[in-house]
């Protein structure tokens, strides 16, 4: 089943942006070493809108700057349910795998690195996560937003089930 949860405007939201990773890249010609930067970025709004960006340039602003414009232009909606997410999800992107869980008020983030740069950006302030397999910051921001993106709204939910939204809950 394939959600579309893709935001269309970004003129009309207050997003903010953070830094996850910087990549610094070295090439050696003959005369020299030539550096550049490679810097991924997630956008959000701290409200159920999250997007990332990878940016290349020669300076470190540059890349971060091209990295928030292409995190603007695939921007997604998450279902937040008092400041945690609704289900246990299970999300793999290449060598990593995410898995996240939700928490009751007042755990806070437990999550680690670029996990915990997605789930701060994206607004989730309490969830229990863990990574496993690669620690590589571009595969763990690709695999948590992939796992944020199957996350399936309560309301949605109750509505197709036909029963209210405590119900679903219970179980």
């Amino acid at each position: 089943m394939a959600i579309n949860n893709t935001v269309k405007t970004t003129n009309d939201l207050e997003l903010k942006d953070r830094l996850v990773a910087i990549n610094r890249v070295t090439k050696v010609t003959k005369g020299g070493r030539t550096f550049s930067f490679a810097a991924i970025v997630v956008v959000g709004n701290e409200d159920g809108v999250i997007g990332w960006g990878l940016g290349k340039a020669g300076e470190v602003a540059a890349a971060v700057a091209k990295g928030v414009e292409t995190a603007k232009k695939n921007l997604i909606k998450v279902p937040i349910h008092k400041g945690t997410i609704p289900h246990e999800q299970v999300a793999k992107f290449g060598g990593a795998q995410v898995f996240l869980k939700p928490a009751t008020h007042g755990t806070g983030v437990k999550a680690g690195g670029a996990m915990r740069a997605v789930l701060e950006t994206v607004g989730v302030t309490d969830v229990l996560a863990k990574s496993k397999g690669s620690s590589n910051p571009h595969n763990l921001v690709k695999a948590t937003i992939a796992a944020l993106n199957e996350l399936r709204d309560p309301a949605m939910v109750a509505q197709n089930r036909g029963v209210s939204v405590e119900r679903v809950f219970k179980g």
